[in-house]
């Protein structure tokens, strides 16, 4: 046990923290801050994804229980994300491929998260009860399946703004939904990573404690104590940090 490894503890358990309060898992946050310690290359993907599944689980849990997950509404996007994800985490690209693009989509709908907090009670209630319809569920599941395999995250920081810009689903159902989609695709991501090639560190079950603690407190946070309009502006904050990592890794 060194010192590095208990102050990345103590940063997953933010991250972890802050992620699941909106249903995400927080793959990208756990990468951006074992990147910044230095942690191997080979080994912050698949660390990622195996943080992702206990967070994810947790989260999935809760969610589920207090009646925030509609299998319906995530099957269409699970069933084409699934094998998406795991064939597109054994492709290898250079960063600059990808990372700008997506960077600059992610700050695009923070600030369309945060511009329409206000509006989030009068939206919820517009939205509840639709049906996510099956051909543009898989074909946006598809997509953000290739997406999550090839930047090593769960798809959540795509998902979510999606649910909520079309209307889908009210902003509670679409952090389950979020949670329910992440965790399957975080499982099949992994698989294929850990297929091709990838490797997990020995302080590994240090940090799953560490962001299990957090995943508790966020979705404690999401389901209990922050308002509708509070939820979106978690998850504006998150984009944002979501978007930093991916343009600063240009």
């Amino acid at each position: 046990m060194t010192e590095t490894d208990l102050i990345l503890a103590l940063l997953l358990m933010l991250v972890a923290t802050l992620y699941s309060s909106v249903g995400h898992a927080g793959a990208s946050g756990y990468i951006a801050v074992m990147a910044l310690m230095g942690l191997a290359p080979e080994t912050l993907r698949p660390t990622a994804l195996t943080l992702n599944l206990l967070v994810g689980g947790i989260g999935l849990v809760r969610f589920w229980r207090d009646g925030h997950v509609r299998w319906r509404n995530v099957l269409p996007f699970v069933v084409a994300s699934a094998p998406a994800a795991f064939f597109a985490a054994q492709i290898k690209l250079p960063r600059e491929s990808y990372s700008m693009l997506l960077g600059l989509v992610l700050l695009v709908a923070a600030i369309g998260v945060f511009r329409h907090a206000g509006q989030a009670e009068v939206e919820d209630a517009a939205s509840a009860g639709r049906r996510v319809p099956w051909i543009p569920g898989l074909l946006a599941g598809a997509a953000i399946g290739i997406l999550s395999g090839l930047t090593g995250t769960g798809g959540a920081i795509f998902l979510t703004p999606l649910l909520l810009f079309a209307h889908w689903m009210p902003t509670r159902e679409a952090a389950g939904t979020s949670v329910a989609f992440v965790w399957i695709n975080s499982l099949t991501a992994l698989a294929g990573l850990l297929h091709a090639t990838g490797e997990l560190p020995a302080a590994l079950p240090l940090w799953l404690g560490a962001v299990a603690v957090g995943a508790l407190v966020g979705t404690q946070l999401g389901l209990r104590w922050l308002p509708t309009r509070g939820l979106r502006r978690m998850l504006g904050v998150v984009l944002v940090i979501a978007a930093g990592k991916l343009l600063l890794a240009v």
